[in-house]
Parts: C-alpha cells; sequence; structure tokens
C-alpha cells in the first residue's frame, strides 16, 4: 500500500533496466561431488547383493517415513517447510522499503512503527508484525530475508521476501501512458526478475528445484496500489478502475507461473483487501458518496468494495484454470476480504474496540481520525494508547492485532473457501496446531 513519503525517486536505474543490482554475495554455491566405485568382478557383485537390497528397503522406508512426516495423511499435502518466499507491497514488506530512496525516509522508518513487538521501526507498516510474520511464525520456519537487505547466499537459503512498500502490479510504462504516478517505481516483474537473480544464487538446477519443492510461496496481497493510484491519483472513476482488473490479475498469474516452473509446489495467493473500509479512502470520499452508497452492516463504501470483490473473483477464476493445469501444485486461495470485513462487522468477536474503522496512530481526528497531512508519524501526530483495539494502524495498514486474525483466517481457510478449491492444510489437526502457535485458540 501507499507508503507517505515527499522524498522523490526520479532515478533508480536498477529498477528499470535489465541489469538489477543484486546484493554483494560473498559465497559461492557448493558444486557437486562425484565419487567413483570400483567393479570387482561378478562374483563380488553377487556377494553384494543381499546387502544392496536391504539397502534399498531401508532407502524405501526412509523415503516413506519422510514423505509421512512432511504431509498430511489424507491428502499429501506438505505440512513442514523450509522457508518462505513472498511478493508484493506493504502488507507483506519486512524492509525492503527501508533501502529505497522513494520510501528510505517514509513513516515506516520512525516511531511510533513497529513499537508493539520490535520496540522498533524494522520498515514494516504497522505497530508489530504482518500476515507473513505470523505465517512463518505459524509453521515454525525463519523469517524471509528483505531481498534488498541480503549480502549471502546463505541469506537467500533462508527464504526471501521481495515484497516493496508502494509496489504495484503492473509496470511503471502503464501507469504513466494514463497520465498516472506510481509510489514507487517498482512493480511484481521487477520483483520476478529479483527471484530469478536469487534462483541463480542457490546452486545447480537441481538445488534449486529441491529447495523451491519445499518452500511455501507467498503471492500477494499485490493490486491495491495499482487501483490506489487511480482512485487518488486523477479521481478516475471506479468504473474506470474497474478496467485495470484484468491487467492486474494476468500480472499476478505470470508470477505464480514463473514459481511453478521453477518448482515451487505450494503458492498462497491473498485476495485483495475490502478497499471500501480502509480509512484513508472512507475520508478521501466523505461528502461525495450519499447515505445510500455505505454498507448498512459495516459502514464502508459500497462501490469500493465491488471493485474488491470483482477483483477476487477473477482472481480466483485464474486461480482455478492454473490448478487444472498444474494438479500437482497446491494453489490456495487466501480470503483477505473476508477476513477483515469479519473483523469490522464484529469487533467485539475478536477483541477489538467499537471504532473499527478508525485508524489507531495519526492526526486526523473525527471518524476515521485520518488525515493526509496528519499522517502516521508526523509531527503532532501520536498513537493510540491500545493498538490492539483496532483494526487500522494508520489508516491504510493494520495493526499487529489485525494482522494476527487475518493470519489465524488464512490458515484456517476452510471457512470460506468453495468446494474443491484446496487450503493450505488437508489436516484439522495440523490446521490447529499451527494456529495455536500464533494464539488464534
Amino acid at each position: 500500500l501507499k507508503e507517505q513519503s515527499t522524498t522523490h525517486h526520479a532515478s533508480l536505474p536498477w529498477i528499470n533496466g535489465a541489469a538489477i543490482n543484486s546484493p554483494v554475495v560473498n559465497d559461492k554455491p557448493h558444486g557437486s561431488e562425484r565419487s567413483t566405485l570400483t567393479d570387482r568382478g561378478i562374483g563380488k557383485a553377487k556377494e553384494m547383493a543381499p546387502l544392496a537390497r536391504l539397502l534399498m528397503a531401508v532407502a524405501l522406508l526412509h523415503a516413506a517415513a519422510t514423505a509421512a512426516a512432511t504431509s498430511d495423511g489424507d491428502g499429501g499435502r506438505r505440512t513442514r517447510y523450509d522457508c518462505v518466499f513472498s511478493f508484493g507491497d506493504s502488507l507483506t514488506d519486512t524492509g525492503n522499503a527501508l533501502h529505497l530512496s522513494p520510501t528510505g525516509g517514509g513513516p515506516a522508518s520512525r516511531p511510533p512503527y513497529g513499537e508493539t513487538f520490535f520496540r522498533r521501526p524494522t520498515g514494516r507498516a504497522s505497530d508489530g508484525r504482518l500476515l507473513v510474520d505470523f505465517i512463518v511464525e505459524a509453521l515454525d520456519i525463519p523469517h524471509p530475508t528483505p531481498y534488498l537487505a541480503g549480502k549471502t547466499t546463505a541469506d537467500f537459503r533462508r527464504g526471501v521476501n521481495f515484497a516493496v512498500g508502494g509496489a504495484t502490479a503492473l509496470d511503471l510504462q502503464f501507469f504513466e501512458n494514463r497520465g498516472l504516478t506510481p509510489f514507487v517505481p517498482v512493480s511484481l516483474n521487477n520483483q520476478t526478475r529479483w527471484f530469478k537473480n536469487v534462483l541463480q544464487l542457490l546452486g545447480s538446477v537441481e538445488e534449486q528445484r529441491k529447495i523451491m519443492s519445499t518452500s511455501l510461496f507467498l503471492v500477494g496481497e499485490v493490486g491495491v496500489n495499482d487501483y490506489f493510484i487511480a482512485a487518488l491519483g486523477r479521481n478516475r472513476t471506479v468504473g474506470e478502475v474497474k478496467t485495470f482488473v484484468p491487467r492486474v490479475v494476468a500480472a499476478v498469474r505470470s508470477v505464480v507461473t514463473d514459481v511453478i516452473a521453477a518448482g515451487a509446489t505450494t503458492v498462497v495467493v491473498p485476495g485483495m483487501i475490502p478497499l471500501g473500509c480502509e480509512p484513508q479512502l472512507l475520508a478521501q470520499y466523505k461528502g461525495s458518496v450519499d447515505a445510500g452508497g455505505y454498507d448498512p452492516e459495516s459502514g464502508c463504501i459500497t462501490r469500493l468494495n465491488d471493485l474488491a470483490e470483482l477483483h477476487n473473483r477473477e482472481l480466483r477464476r485464474m486461480l482455478s484454470g492454473l490448478r487444472r493445469a498444474h494438479p500437482s501444485t497446491a494453489v490456495v486461495y487466501a480470503d483477505l476480504y473476508r477476513a477483515v470485513t469479519d473483523l469490522i462487522v464484529s469487533p467485539a468477536k475478536y477483541g477489538f474496540g467499537n471504532r473499527p474503522l478508525a485508524a489507531c496512530c495519526g492526526g486526523g481526528g473525527g471518524a476515521y481520525n485520518f488525515d493526509d497531512a496528519a499522517f502516521c508519524g508526523a509531527a503532532g501526530t501520536a498513537a493510540c494508547a491500545d493498538p490492539s483495539e483496532y483494526v487500522s494502524w494508520d489508516g491504510v495498514h493494520f495493526t499487529e492485532a489485525a494482522n494476527r486474525r487475518i493470519a489465524c483466517a488464512v490458515l484456517e481457510g476452510s471457512r470460506s473457501h468453495g468446494a474443491g478449491e484446496p487450503t493450505l492444510s488437508n489436516s484439522w489437526a495440523t490446521t490447529e496446531a499451527w494456529r495455536r502457535k500464533i494464539g488464534c485458540v
């Protein structure tokens, strides 16, 4: 999502060119080692035959035990992962924006960001952890290294986060051709190039595919900035913005296809959040939406949520096609829309206060506590006393408490999935164990 910053971003030569700057790599992937066996004759081979059969049996038993330990018993789904590779925007960025001139001095680099969990700003657009943080903690795997912070091959073997605050699904040229200016010149295309850079550092193609097959991929949420740029930048109608949807979904499809081609076996694709429930947009459209334009149950702007729902329908249709094309890969849709609207419609049920559409941090006051001129972290602004009572942290991004509940919903998954759509785990016991680790139950 949008990273509020006044820093000019006219030239970032490594973004648009083919030669993207990679972090310095100090160690090289190890080459394969070979060994040779000496044939000592047919007689010796016959003597070794029983031992060979025994060793083969042991190997098969070991393989079966490993498979059982790393997959669900009722569907073969992997339940143990070695690392995470993630793509997206500021809902997923855990530090890349700090290394870019347009956003390096933005609010997420200053207090009160990070105050709840890390006790310092980390580049995360929240008071604490994000969805991706809770996912890796639930699965008991390392936090992925922000791509622009990586220095060695070892950093990237622990998983990589390519997400950048302000990033779009579509390329810079798409917006410039329409008289629009992206928040940062980073798109999914750039993040895919970074991913391919990392692949080259992980060794042979065989080694790469082995790592990919034991990793969890998180592609999104992404696309919200594409819609924000049009809605906020030139006051385009929602009808005009809806024409972006097929292109945004196609950009997501391209990333998912690329990671599957690289060997991914589990890919989670989060959908669009309810745009009409964002305090920033609620404040922006205040006065231009009549009473009938708000959902009576949530208080959110209906036409903006219609845009998000259109995105999600097209996204799910696309993912369904990918499942048919790649039946051996688990392509999982994560319903962020339902997860967030649940918190807004029934805040008390999930432990939140009675202002689910107001920002915790900022200086806007009023129903939504949002003002672009008094964005969280600016002089004269302050955070609320207890962020855990709020869904929105700064009017654009979620609090740690909300991110935890969203992660709980993503891990559970099945409540909002249609028949035939896969979830992250086929096992109720595994799902509950994951959710218990991050305090869902």
